[in-house]
C-alpha cells in the first residue's frame, strides 16, 4: 500500500501513529475508530480515517469507503452494547458544519429520545419549482 497522507500537527494523526491517547475501539487498513471522549451521549464514537484528509472534499474513495464500513461494524457493536433508541451517523465539513477537527471523520451517535441533540430539523415542504431547478443543476455538474 502507498504511503498515507498525515499532518504532524493534527490530533486525529497523532491519536493512527499511537502518538496521542485513545480508546481504541477497532482499526483496518484505512480506518481506525476510537471512543469520543468529549461525548454527547454514551456510547459516542469517532471513525477515522487513517489517511490525513481535511473533509468529504478531499477523502479518496477507498478511504471513504473503509470509514463508512467501520461505521457500520461500530454502530453495530454499539447499538448491541448501549441499546440507545436510536443512531446517527454523522460527518461535518467545514466550519458552517461544527466540524471540529480538519480530519475526515464520522460520529456513530447513540441517540435517546429527548436528548435534545440539534441535529433534528422539522419537516417543511420547501418550493417545489427550486427543488426541481436546483436538483437540476446539481445533475448537470454529476454529468461533467
Amino acid at each position: 500500500m502507498t504511503s498515507l497522507p498525515h499532518d504532524a500537527g493534527c490530533i486525529f494523526c497523532k491519536i493512527v501513529d499511537g502518538e496521542a491517547p485513545s480508546f481504541k475501539l477497532y482499526e483496518d487498513e484505512l480506518s481506525f475508530a476510537i471512543m469520543d471522549i468529549n461525548p454527547f451521549n454514551h456510547g459516542h464514537a469517532l471513525v477515522l480515517s487513517k489517511g490525513h484528509y481535511a473533509n468529504i472534499h478531499e477523502v479518496t474513495d477507498d478511504s471513504i469507503s473503509a470509514v463508512a464500513r467501520t461505521a457500520k461494524k461500530i454502530a453495530a457493536a454499539v447499538n448491541d452494547v448501549v441499546k440507545p433508541d436510536g443512531i446517527n451517523i454523522v460527518q461535518a465539513n467545514g466550519q458552517g458544519a461544527a466540524q471540529s477537527v480538519q480530519h475526515y471523520h464520522v460520529h456513530v451517535l447513540p441517540r435517546r429520545i429527548g436528548d435534545n441533540a440539534r441535529l433534528n430539523w422539522s419537516l417543511t415542504p420547501g418550493d417545489q419549482d427550486s427543488i426541481a431547478k436546483l436538483a437540476a443543476d446539481i445533475r448537470a455538474i454529476l454529468k461533467t
